[in-house]
């Protein structure tokens, strides 16, 4: 399997290629207006703040020399439409549909769905019936290997028919228990607990890693960084690699910072106080890659 060809506008299966084009929901009267009983946030978000913090990562992206492309549709009744990351998987042939393991989701792909075909992006396949995947549960390994975690939000259906539509372009997955951790109203993804900031460098919070990923990952010599407890619980697992070396973190963690610092990863932060820590989504959940090119 080829990385997105030149001149190609979309693709790359890949978490750390240099990211060069991206989309993004701003937040709307959906989430802003969200009940907190309902959505499991923490609180209400403070509408001001909550914009304020999202045009602040659109800045911080375009001043990377990110191509920001924004998508203004409501997606109806979900508040977390912000969260772009979770209804669509991008490949090097086009995007997949996914089918939302929180029903109160579903339907956000619609609009997304046709965002993207209208920005020339071609959908190649979605998941369907019973099966249900959401992007936070994918991590591409390598190009040809994307790592699936199974639990409350993505199924043994779901995974299935996806490894069916990826399989033309020869790509397969790999399946990895998630831990029941706080049930399943709180939102555990497989990329609650590892993000890749470099090819060769993964960070981890170790105590909720299922063990086979974790030993795939020393197997493939990567090397891993643990995030402290008291900052998992701050989203501090949960980082945007912008191009190896180099990433985007919520501004809370300041010990996860400086852990990567001592890597060699240059740490730049937004505040997401609002938009992030009150409804359990980081800067990986807030932004699509369309293309991830080097």
């Amino acid at each position: 399997m080829s990385e997105a060809g030149i001149g190609q506008s979309y693709g790359g299966q890949s978490m750390t290629a240099p990211l060069r084009r991206v989309l993004l929901h701003p937040p709307g009267e959906s989430f802003l207006t969200a009940d907190p009983r309902v959505w499991n946030y923490t609180g209400p978000p403070d509408p001001e703040r909550a914009r304020a913090e999202h045009a602040h990562l659109v800045e911080i992206l375009r001043a990377e020399g990110v191509e920001v492309h924004i998508h203004g549709g409501e997606n109806g009744p979900s508040a977390d439409s912000v969260f772009v990351f979770d209804p669509i998987l991008m490949t090097d042939r086009g995007f997949v549909t996914l089918r939302m393991g929180k029903a109160p989701r579903r339907g956000e792909e619609i609009g997304l769905s046709a965002r993207l075909e209208s920005l020339g992006i071609p959908r190649i396949g979605a998941v369907g019936g019973v099966g249900t995947v959401e992007g936070g549960d994918l991590l591409w390994l390598d190009r040809d290997t994307l790592a699936a975690g199974r639990g409350f939000r993505t199924n043994s259906e779901g995974i299935a028919q996806l490894g069916s539509i990826l399989a033309d372009g020869g790509v397969r997955i790999r399946t990895y228990d998630l831990p029941v951790h706080r049930g399943a109203r709180a939102c555990l993804h497989l990329l609650s607990l590892i993000s890749f900031v470099t090819s060769e460098t993964a960070l981890v919070f170790e105590p909720l890693m299922p063990v086979a990923l974790w030993l795939e990952l020393r197997d493939r010599g990567i090397r891993t960084v643990s995030v402290p407890p008291e900052e998992f619980e701050t989203l501090g697992t949960n980082v945007l690699c912008l191009r190896p070396g180099r990433c985007l973190a919520l501004g809370d963690n300041p010990r996860t910072r400086r852990l990567l610092e001592a890597e060699g990863v240059e740490v730049l932060t937004y505040p997401g106080r609002e938009i992030s820590l009150k409804a359990e989504g980081g800067p990986t959940c807030l932004t699509l890659p369309l293309l991830r090119k080097e």
